[in-house]
């Protein structure tokens, strides 16, 4: 029996609420707007859902895999033959935690709503976030930050779901973060549940105001009219991506409908049509001719999916 009839029959019996999607494009899902149809797709209601969907998706051969607003990922074009758990719908609570100065976020909320939220409770912490696109989980999974800020300065700890031992939290330290990196690097298959942070008291007015500024620096730097993946590379040691592509004279540079912006070396975006391939020949281009140029190779900071 095909992993597909196995997850439906299962679904139907013990999951009947779960809200489910049969080929579903992942150019919907994606930030690049690229992307083909994903055999499953579902999108969870619950964590209580989202553990027993994850355990039998593994046993049945499903290949389960969790996205937020899916906007650090490059998918192929063909599609994906695996189930896709989408968590932004669903899994996106958010409240002030057990202890003061806490706010709890399951891993579906989006960074921006995250900080929105953390500042008309007067914390502070969290201005950087409020312009990244992602959501709490991914968040994690990178250790996602801008301008100084990063999210090992404000976790205190994350509930994790590992499918083979159940629900574990980590603290900050146990999370392992680093630059672009934590625990969930070395273990993809573990899900996000939600993280709680310790913030800093504040005057609303003033973190808003930095929030603001934040963000009017982000839109007067980065191509944030087209659609993209955020900073294509990673930031070698002692070098900045962006400043590399752009001195070895490659803004603009183009493969079909992808392109190295014009207005940030760092970003490849996609002008109109863009495919799998496009983007991945246009990422292929860069990181030969920064090498030949300067000797520094340029790791992909965009998660390829295969």
């Amino acid at each position: 029996m095909d992993w597909t009839e196995e997850l439906d029959k299962w679904a139907k019996e013990y999951l009947p609420d779960l809200k489910m999607r049969t080929d579903e494009a992942m150019s919907r899902h994606t930030s690049f707007r690229i992307g083909g149809p994903a055999r499953r797709m579902a999108f969870p209601g619950s964590g209580e859902q989202m553990v027993l969907l994850a355990d039998f998706a593994g046993k049945c051969g499903a290949r389960p895999m969790v996205i937020g607003n899916g906007t650090n990922l490059l998918v192929p074009d063909e599609g994906l033959d695996r189930l896709v758990i989408d968590t932004s719908a669903g899994l996106n609570r958010l409240e002030t935690g057990a202890e003061e100065n806490q706010v709890k976020a399951e891993g579906g909320v989006p960074l921006a709503r995250l900080a929105d939220f953390s500042h008309k409770q007067g914390l502070g912490g969290l201005e950087f976030a409020h312009g990244i696109p992602g959501t709490v989980g991914g968040a994690m999974c990178m250790n996602a930050g801008a301008y100084g800020g990063e999210m090992a300065h404000v976790v205190e700890t994350v509930a994790l779901l590992d499918v083979e031992s159940g629900v574990k939290t980590l603290s900050r330290r146990e999370m392992e973060f680093g630059y672009r990196h934590s625990i969930l690097t070395d273990h993809p298959d573990w899900v996000v549940l939600y993280a709680v942070f310790r913030l800093t008291p504040g005057d609303p007015a003033e973190i808003r105001a930095n929030m603001e500024a934040l963000m009017a620096k982000r839109k007067a730097s980065q191509p944030l009219e087209w659609p993209s993946a955020g900073s294509t590379f990673k930031r070698p040691a002692g070098h900045f991506a962006g400043t590399l592509i752009d001195q070895c004279g490659l803004k603009g540079l183009t493969v079909g409908g992808a392109q190295v912006s014009e207005k940030h070396a760092g970003f490849i975006i996609n002008r109109g049509g863009a495919t799998f391939a496009d983007v991945m020949g246009l990422i292929t281009k860069v990181q030969e001719r920064v090498l030949a140029a300067t000797g520094v190779r340029l790791e992909p900071e965009v998660k390829i999916v295969r």
